[in-house]
């Protein structure tokens, strides 16, 4: 199901200008704040109202200002997901998850009750109260009731801001399952390079109104010169399947035919994993390193490079049919006389890849 967006919208004396298409998944929309990705997603659910422009989800227009279409917000089947979780405290999990249900139009599909219930893991939690909930908790069962409403997509904003780290972790998995097991098109809202490297299919890089890049995550997080990323969020994210547990404390993965020790994870041999390798976790040389603690040696090609304004460069390299990205100094590039096409290997330390950027 694919969503296209092309937008104009003045807000006082800031300008919105967006346009893109996204496919089917989770489409992330990532940028500082300030940037306009809530309104934007505001845009989609029709709480605002863009000067002029397009939105549609899965062919059916929501507004076209040509043709005067305006779905007002509550005939757009759209079930939003906000920071906080916004559940009735008088009521129990149970009777917010039967208030979604209100709002399914008559014949709609969609995962059953029960189903919701056991993805999100909340069965235990029915006859409680949003009161004695904790964060993660919360923001489970206002997924389950969004997803009861039987939407066509499924808008979150940024559902995890308010959460601490452990509460994020603890959630994850879930919107990790929603993406991989129903047929809903997620549009999601983050500045965490983390949640963007677990979660997206496709990422629409937003910075002071405008589109700065939007495409397939892998190939968004190992552009060089999608500066608003940051330099958390820059980097590698790689598909790859778990194919053995050493009795050191490592696990090894196979990318497309790149061998990657990391520390080692939980899931079985066979699983698919996504891994997000930071761009200041990935050193260069230009002869095969000898002697050294870093597990991870691979031999890659320079794809590009991109000079800083400050003493940093970003290099792109292709390993195994994957974009990597490495952050190094301006003086290293000169140093190794780096350039386009050249064969290089890069370094990355096992130990630097954290808990948090291994996701299903």
């Amino acid at each position: 199901m694919t969503l296209e967006i092309d937008i104009h919208q003045t807000l006082g004396a800031f300008t919105l200008e967006v346009a893109f298409t996204a496919p089917a998944g989770v489409t992330v929309l990532f940028g500082r704040s300030g940037s306009g990705k809530t309104s934007v997603i505001n845009a989609v659910a029709g709480l605002t109202r863009p000067d002029r422009g397009r939105i549609a989800v899965g062919g059916e227009v929501l507004m076209d200002s040509d043709t005067g279409v305006w779905l007002p917000p509550h005939k757009r089947r759209l079930g939003y997901v906000f920071q906080d979780a916004r559940l009735f405290p008088h009521m129990s999990v149970a009777r917010n998850l039967d208030y979604g249900t209100r709002f399914a139009p008559p014949g709609a599909t969609g995962p059953a009750r029960d189903r919701v219930i056991e993805m999100l893991g909340i069965g235990a939690l029915l006859t409680r109260r949003p009161g004695a909930l904790s964060g993660g908790e919360r923001q489970r069962v206002a997924i389950g009731r969004a997803l009861l409403s039987r939407p066509r997509m499924l808008l979150a904003d940024e559902p995890l801001a308010a959460l601490d780290e452990d509460r994020k972790a603890e959630i994850l998995p879930y919107f990790e399952r929603l993406r991989d097991e129903l047929d809903i098109p997620i549009l999601y809202v983050s500045h965490a390079a983390a949640e963007v490297a677990r979660l997206a299919t496709t990422i629409a890089v937003l910075e002071d109104g405008g589109l700065r890049a939007a495409g397939p995550a892998g190939e968004v997080m190992a552009d060089p010169r999608v500066t608003p990323l940051g330099p958390g969020a820059a980097g590698a994210v790689l598909e790859a399947t778990v194919i053995a547990h050493h009795d050191d404390g490592v696990s090894e993965l196979d990318a497309g035919g790149l061998r990657i020790l990391i520390p080692r994870v939980a899931p079985p041999v066979g699983t698919p994993l996504r891994v997000h390798i930071e761009a200041q976790d990935v050193m260069l040389a230009t002869t095969r390193p000898e002697g050294i603690s870093a597990l991870n040696v691979f031999e890659a090609t320079v794809r590009d490079i991109r000079m800083g304004d400050g003493p940093g460069a970003l290099v792109q390299l292709s390993a195994g049919g994957n974009l990597i990205l490495a952050r190094i100094t301006r003086r290293s590039v000169a140093t190794m006389n780096l350039r386009e096409g050249q064969q290089v290997f890069a370094v990355l330390k096992a130990v630097s890849v954290a808990r948090d950027a291994v996701g299903a």
